[in-house]
């Protein structure tokens, strides 16, 4: 089965896979085709820009998060481009290495978890909102050329530092939720991990403030005649022309609403990347948002009181497990408990400040770079700036000869349109029992039960993914390719897409269920479906090729089943 060798510790080689005429691989070395490399659906569903890739990558950093802690597993978490698409892979640690400096992770580990909620609260993120001040606060317009160059440099600085804090926080909130389960399983035997999603959510964060400034939008338009009759337009276009010509009549609406964009547009649809335009340059999202509340005459306060009781429940339903007489125990469960609620707010957190927010700069960043090489004729367009990598763009600023600028977006941009037409690979190279069983972070992936789905042949009407949360819904499909397709979710659908972001919270308000091609039982749509109390099975893989908008399905969330019942 295999062509490679790798060390004893991985254990047996369980495929292998270097590419064919359908899915043509490139490897720039052999120690690259040891390596199992998974497709990044889960950050990047779509081909990724060369510019985002070279120097935005948030595997660029991973080499600090696994020194740091002194991970004991694994040494580098490293990218490639393949067809287009991204897949990364984790490099092991050598055997000698990882028994060295294991005593010291498990050791540092729970300080950082006990610590770090006060270290982000009172030094971390403000020194993140510091930095957003400087960006924000920074005249691109007024800059030359060089100026912007030079503060690219601390953008990207910023940028770095940023990623930086996301790793201490991940891995802090991570071993704060590996205690709370290893403290119920000691007490308790097993771990209950339908019962363990309902209980960590979070109900009070930077998601949650961005559906209560929306909705307090929706209140203001639901209060003003003349402003329900502008959102009574069929398009988001149509209803910013409206809103114009009220004239002074919206103008306290029209504030309202680019406050919300200074505050809560610094996204885009995907939320790694660069090249996406984002709501605080345009808000026709957030206009269409607006308008599907009012349709539905969406509840905040309602919404936030289902998730705290559906939490509280579940929280009383794991206490009550406990024999009465294990006072130790339940202490025990309960100080761990108290600990990881304490995070949750910190998963959607840290995607508003770095995952969002500081990729969000950049790209305002190195659009306005863009637009100085556009009027001195040195692109076509500003965004075509995305199309380039670092070093490119710092010689097509200062030495125009050397390269054909143009030449390269146009090539470039035709690739990325042709790659748009493959079906990735869920992985290639070579896969190991170490990668599917020992190595921890592809779980937030859906491995290793996804790896074995890949393999299986399907089955007719039938999709099986992972169950991310409890329940079962039955409805009309929508399948929905970006958020620029919001507008044709209907009250009480079931959502199937490639995967969500961030930026897709809204429309959890409306729909009745969730399917995604992506994702573990840990990310984003699961854990957001929780939050929302909605079904959900995530990491199906096939979801958004099998089932068609219209189509009625069942979503088994409980048991990971989809069912397409026509």
């Amino acid at each position: 089965m295999s062509e490679v060798s790798v060390p004893a510790f991985r254990g047996k080689v369980l495929a292998t896979f270097f590419g064919d005429e359908s899915f043509p691989i490139q490897w720039d070395s052999p120690e690259e085709r040891t390596l199992m490399w998974w497709y990044d659906d889960l950050h990047c569903p779509n081909p990724v820009s060369p510019l985002w890739f070279d120097v935005g990558g948030w595997w660029h950093t991973c080499d600090y998060l696994f020194r740091r802690f002194g991970f004991p597993l694994a040494v580098d978490w490293k990218a490639k481009i393949i067809n287009g698409y991204l897949y990364t892979a984790i490099v092991p640690a050598d055997p000698t290495y990882a028994a060295q400096i294991g005593p010291y992770f498990t050791t540092v580990m729970p300080v950082y978890a006990a610590n770090f909620l006060d270290w982000w609260r009172t030094r971390l993120r403000p020194e993140i909102e510091r930095n957003f001040a400087y960006l924000d606060g920074y005249d691109s317009e007024r800059a030359t050329l060089l100026e912007l160059l030079i503060h690219l440099e601390d953008a990207l600085d910023i940028q770095e530092r940023h990623w930086r804090i996301h790793w201490i926080l991940n891995l802090a909130q991570f071993q704060a939720s590996l205690d709370l389960q290893a403290a119920i399983k000691e007490v308790l035997g097993t771990v209950d991990q339908d019962l363990l999603g309902r209980i960590l959510v979070s109900d009070e964060d930077r998601n949650w403030d961005a559906i209560r400034a929306l909705w307090e939008l929706k209140e203001q338009v639901k209060a003003d005649p003349l402003l329900r009759e502008a959102f009574g337009a069929e398009t988001a276009t149509e209803i910013l022309q409206r809103l114009e010509a009220l004239g002074p009549a919206a103008e306290p609406f029209r504030t309202a609403l680019a406050r919300y964009q200074r505050e809560f547009g610094n996204k885009s649809i995907y939320a790694h990347e660069y090249i996406y335009p984002l709501w605080r340059e345009n808000p026709a999202p957030i206009i269409e948002m607006i308008k599907s509340y009012l349709e539905t005459d969406y509840d905040y306060p309602e919404a936030v009181r289902r998730v705290r009781e559906t939490r509280e429940a579940a929280i009383r339903e794991l206490l009550a497990r406990i024999p009465p007489e294990n006072t130790a125990g339940r202490q025990k469960i309960e100080q761990a408990l108290e600990l990881a609620l304490k995070m949750t707010p910190l998963t959607p957190d840290h995607h508003f400040y770095i995952d969002q927010g500081t990729y969000a700069r950049l790209r305002l960043v190195f659009l306005a770079i863009g637009r100085k090489l556009a009027a001195l004729g040195r692109l076509a367009d500003p965004e075509d700036i995305f199309y380039l990598r670092y070093h490119e763009i710092r010689v097509v600023a200062t030495n125009p000869t050397a390269i054909d600028a143009r030449a390269l977006v146009a090539e470039r941009r035709a690739a990325r349109e042709r790659a748009f037409q493959i079906r990735p690979r869920e992985w290639v190279g070579t896969v190991t029992e170490w990668d599917l069983y020992t190595e921890p972070y592809k779980s937030l992936w859906g491995y290793p039960e996804k790896f074995f789905r890949s393999q299986e042949a399907a089955v007719a009407d039938v999709i099986t993914g992972l169950a991310a949360s409890a329940g079962v819904a039955e409805g009309v499909a929508r399948v929905v390719a970006s958020p620029a397709e919001f507008d044709q979710v209907r009250p009480g659908d079931i959502l199937v897409c490639k995967m969500t972001s961030p930026a897709w919270i809204v429309v959890f308000t409306k729909i009745r269920g969730l399917v995604t091609d992506a994702g573990g039982v840990l990310s984003h749509p699961a854990v957001v479906s929780r939050e929302f109390g909605i079904p959900a099975v995530v990491g199906t893989i096939v979801a958004t090729q099998r089932i068609r908008s219209g189509d009625r399905i069942r979503v088994n969330g409980s048991e990971g089943r989809v069912e397409i019942l026509r």
